[in-house]
């Protein structure tokens, strides 16, 4: 099989504080990055791709080159300035603006609600970890969806919750830096799920006519042997990182086996998980309305059995061999030789893909649709005589690709695949090094040009054919 279905979605994906760059433009409140980045003084995010201003003529490449859907994320503080309270007019028009401009271009928005960007006055009252957060989140979702809610039919809660915690509680490089606390991290993702649930309940109610789901990173995990060891800690960190957002987002509640390793590692960690009957009511109610969820994914990890205390070191230079990855409870992440990196470690495993996507077929069939919502490779791109040969990122598309077509030929409903990133766009710790996009950014000018792989993913959309 090397055709994809004839509504089959080949779409790009960008996030707002990675893109859109106008910092100052309107009265935009700041998110948690900006003083933090500021002060690190290592990368400058205020103009990014300069999304902000330069969208119309990323809507035409969209349209140029075949690309039929568009992942956008509405950056909170552009709407309310301090995450609650009075919101700011042109913040709401500016998005008014931009799902226009993807309309007349026929490309359909996915539109996130949440990317990363708490706005920095509720990050100071605790974040996911304040139930202030999740008021004022399920209120800004509102507002959203009255605002945009007849033009936008795709909606996603959240983007990669286990990112937010394991930058922000356990490898620590997301504001506010706190490393190996695995019970915050815990607690975080429950409480996200929460309030993704609360929203889905707001949009279901209403009867928007729309679809509303979420985007999780679901990267699969393999013990390094056959060693029951090392598969138990890969299993134990596949239900860390996984199945127990799974669980939350297609069961409403944490399966036996899913909660027996959690409170493991848990104990392990002197931490408790705080739950309530209430959570768990309308957890399940948004299990079985959830119309859809993202996959984020770019690579496996092959995981050794592990006693020690917590040691992470985060390769953020593209400096291969440097990172350490390895959790107290858990087990470690370690190299397979028979699996080629990228050169910040990243394992390209497109089985990984496949598996994952059987994996939530068959542990949760009440999953009605899959997108496969972020897949791509972080390069060192050259331009050269305005092009870029990228053929490593086209190799890398491709494999993960005819995953994604095994696992429909193993009755997985995968509906669209949508290419991190559409340009070029910041990155929140590796800068502008790091570049992921169809699109070259000259980051000194804002001009774009084709790379190579754009013309090829030209084809794959137009053709629905992977040859």
């Amino acid at each position: 099989m090397n055709k994809f279905p004839e509504h089959f979605v080949f779409g790009a994906a960008t996030a707002a504080f990675q893109a859109e760059g106008a910092l100052l433009e309107g009265n935009r409140g700041k998110n948690y990055w900006d003083d933090y980045l500021k002060e690190q003084g290592m990368f400058d995010p205020s103009l990014a791709s300069d999304f902000y201003h330069k969208y119309p003529e990323d809507l035409e490449l969209c349209r140029t080159f075949g690309i039929n859907g568009l992942r956008i994320s509405i950056a909170w503080s552009r709407i309310f300035p301090s995450g609650v309270g009075k919101f700011d007019p042109s913040g709401v028009q500016f998005y008014h603006k931009l799902i226009d401009e993807c309309i007349a271009n026929g490309v359909e928005p996915f539109v996130t609600l949440h990317h990363f960007d708490t706005p920095l006055s509720l990050f100071e009252k605790g974040d996911w970890l304040s139930q202030k957060t999740i008021i004022a989140y399920v209120d800004f979702a509102e507002f959203c969806f009255k605002e945009y809610g007849n033009k936008v039919n795709y909606w996603i809660t959240f983007n990669e919750p286990w990112s937010v915690v394991a930058g922000q509680y356990i490898i620590g490089h997301f504001p506010p830096n706190i490393k190996y606390d695995l019970p915050k991290a815990i607690q975080v993702m429950h409480n996200m799920m929460v309030a993704h649930a609360k929203v889905v309940e707001k949009y279901k109610k209403a009867e928007y006519l729309g679809e509303i789901g979420i985007v999780h990173i679901l990267e699969s995990k393999y013990g390094i042997t056959n060693h029951l060891e090392d598969t138990r800690s890969a299993r134990k960190e596949h239900i860390l990182a996984n199945q127990f957002l799974l669980d939350a987002t297609y069961r409403g509640h944490y399966a036996e086996d899913t909660l027996e390793n959690i409170e493991e590692i848990l104990r392990e960690n002197k931490g408790v998980l705080k739950t309530t009957r209430e959570e768990f009511e309308i957890l399940a109610y948004a299990a079985d309305q959830i119309d859809f969820i993202g996959v984020n994914y770019y690579a496996s990890h092959f995981v050794k059995a592990y006693i020690g205390e917590s040691t992470i070191h985060h390769n953020g230079t593209g400096e291969k061999g440097s990172s350490r990855f390895a959790l107290k409870g858990v087990g470690e992440r370690v190299n397979n030789p028979e699996v080629p990196t990228t050169d910040w470690d990243w394992p390209i495993y497109p089985q990984g893909l496949e598996d994952m996507l059987v994996f939530i077929k068959e542990r949760y069939p009440n999953y009605k649709k899959i997108y496969v919502t972020e897949n791509g490779m972080g390069e060192k791109d050259v331009l050269c005589d305005k092009q870029v040969q990228d053929d490593s990122r086209i190799a890398y598309i491709f494999v993960h690709l005819k995953a994604i077509l095994k696992a429909i030929e193993r009755g997985v409903n995968v509906e669209g695949y949508f290419v991190w990133s559409l340009m070029d766009v910041f990155s929140w710790t590796n800068g502008y090094k790091k570049r992921y996009g169809l699109f070259y950014v000259d980051f000194k000018n804002q001009n774009r040009y084709a790379k190579k792989s754009a013309y090829w993913y030209k084809k794959i959309s137009n053709s629905k054919l992977l040859e």
